[in-house]
């Protein structure tokens, strides 16, 4: 029988390739769509771990998503942040979501504080030496279309040319940093800032700098979060919109295998109508007439399973030449998630064709031209 089942495959090469390949594409569109997803989130927890702060605290109404909620608090705050017995750190950041050139959060940091918190680590360059001047991280430097870039180039950001006088270790936050007081101008929030990160004396005061920043005239009213504490809301379930753009994507791949199977799998049980009629004719029971005609839909389930996983590293490797700055996060348990639903999508796309065939009356079957 597993014989007949892959002569059956062979017999057919056009049908079995273009079925192989819509679970492939099933698979590849399932993991690729989770990889960048997953990939900005956690790059994102990656980065702002790697500041070095062991607090983090937004004003009242902030989202703990970082850029969103613009500049709305004095930095001068970070003043009073600083006299609070146990804090020995506190850096005003602006955290600004920028479209220009591409989707981006810039940094507008104050260098000294942000420093302080976790040095920073130099490839080439150093600190700010004027007002319009950017730090970049050794990945933003390989973004550039068909070049890369160095010290004393000139990019873009809110709307004004900056000069990178730095090229540092990535995973201190934003991959663009600049003076604080300089963005603040340019996005219409002088002496403003969206986050203050706070180190503290010992991992083991984090609850008592949270109640004396409670117990803090004009503090009180901040969202006070330890890093761990922002680093678990960092998940899928706490991200608006993401599980249902999983849901969509992996309904819609889905359905794309399923009636491509199905559709392969009908028209191959209408071809082979005399075959079966033979079969049946032969003593073949209708549990027989049903595993060949699912066994050969699992045989491609397997190959279209395996060929999308390959090519999902195969994209893989190409964006990380491509795009080093985006963040592709292929996870086993998404590759086993991805699997079974491709498999399951061609189990039941090839059930009605299995039925189908194995209802078939022995004597119409060989009558059949």
């Amino acid at each position: 029988m597993n014989k007949l089942v892959f002569a059956n495959l062979v017999h057919r090469p056009m049908r079995s390739l273009i079925s192989v390949a819509a679970i492939a594409i099933e698979v590849v569109m399932i993991l690729s769509v989770v990889a960048i997803f997953l990939g900005q989130l956690d790059g994102q927890k990656i980065r702002t771990n790697g500041i070095g702060a062991d607090i983090i605290v937004r004003p009242a109404n902030a989202s703990f998503i970082n850029a969103v909620g613009g500049a709305p608090v004095p930095a001068r705050n970070a003043e009073a942040f600083l006299k609070l017995p146990h804090v020995t750190v506190a850096a005003p950041v602006i955290q600004n979501f920028s479209l220009t050139p591409n989707p981006e959060i810039i940094y507008g940091i104050d260098y000294a504080s942000y420093n302080a918190l976790r040095p920073f680590v130099y490839e080439q360059g150093g600190p700010f030496q004027g007002p319009y001047d950017v730090i970049v991280d050794d990945v933003f430097i390989q973004t550039g279309k068909g070049r890369t870039y160095k010290i004393g180039d000139s990019i873009p950001i809110a709307n004004h040319a900056f000069r990178i006088c730095g090229i540092v270790e990535a995973g201190k936050g934003g991959r663009k940093m600049v003076p604080i007081d300089t963005l603040g101008e340019l996005i219409g929030s002088p002496g403003k800032a969206s986050v203050f990160f706070l180190k503290a004396d010992s991992e083991n005061n984090l609850d008592l700098i949270r109640d004396e920043i409670a117990a803090a005239p004009g503090l009180g009213d901040y969202q006070v979060q330890t890093m761990h504490e922002w680093m678990s809301l960092m998940t899928p379930d706490h991200i608006p919109g993401f599980n249902i753009s999983l849901n969509v994507v992996t309904v819609i791949a889905t359905l794309v295998g399923f009636l491509v199977i199905f559709l392969s799998m009908y028209t191959a049980v209408l071809e082979r109508t005399r075959e079966i009629g033979i079969l049946k004719s032969m003593g073949a029971s209708k549990a027989t007439i049903v595993g060949m005609i699912l066994r050969e839909s699992a045989m491609m389930a397997v190959i279209g399973v395996a060929l999308g996983i390959g090519a999902t590293y195969a994209i893989h490797a190409v964006l990380a030449h491509t795009y080093p700055a985006l963040f592709f996060e292929i996870t086993t348990p998404w590759i086993v998630k991805a699997a079974i639903i491709a498999a399951a999508g061609t189990v039941l796309g090839a059930a009605y064709p299995a039925l189908m065939a194995a209802s078939k009356d022995p004597i119409d079957a060989l009558a059949y031209e």
